[in-house]
């Protein structure tokens, strides 16, 4: 398992302020947490490193490109076996629409979060690609009515 990596004040401001807007300059960047360029880069290199800054990525308006449908869908495994597992998850990863997953404890073995155009839309993905997929034994759907929160920001 990975160690959580000490963050100093200023790691905390540049990571704060890079998860609010990751099109930041070194030059904005440095000026919002305190600290010169050639120390802010050096710190975001560092920081980048360690696993602390992953990506950069521009967030899309899901209803702008006819994706408006939040579906929150609980699978259950036929098998547990590491191979049924490893199936379902590269299915998973092939799916443009499910777009979080978490293997979890309890009644159901898998929680994704799908988004689709409509009813219509997961209608289809349920019972045509979904279901047949020889891992599932079964699935529970709850869809979202709406939004209340939504953040991609962690607490630093």
């Amino acid at each position: 398992m990975k160690q959580a990596v000490h963050l100093d004040p200023i790691d905390r401001r540049i990571v704060s302020a890079l998860q609010a807007d990751g099109t930041l300059s070194n030059a904005d960047l440095a000026q919002s947490v305190g600290a010169s360029p050639a120390s802010c880069w050096r710190r975001v290199k560092a920081l980048e490193a360690a696993g602390v800054l992953t990506g950069t990525v521009r967030l899309v308006d899901p209803v702008a490109v006819g994706r408006g449908v939040n579906v929150l869908c609980n699978v259950r495994m036929r098998s547990h076996a590491i191979e049924a597992r490893q199936d379902f998850e590269r299915f998973v990863d092939g799916r443009p629409e499910i777009v979080e997953s978490f293997s979890m404890s309890g009644e159901w073995d898998y929680l994704l979060r799908i988004v689709v155009a409509d009813v219509s839309d997961y209608n289809h993905f349920l019972m045509q690609v979904m279901l047949g997929h020889p891992s599932v034994a079964g699935a529970s759907s709850h869809f979202a009515l709406s939004m209340t929160k939504y953040t991609t920001a962690l607490p630093v």
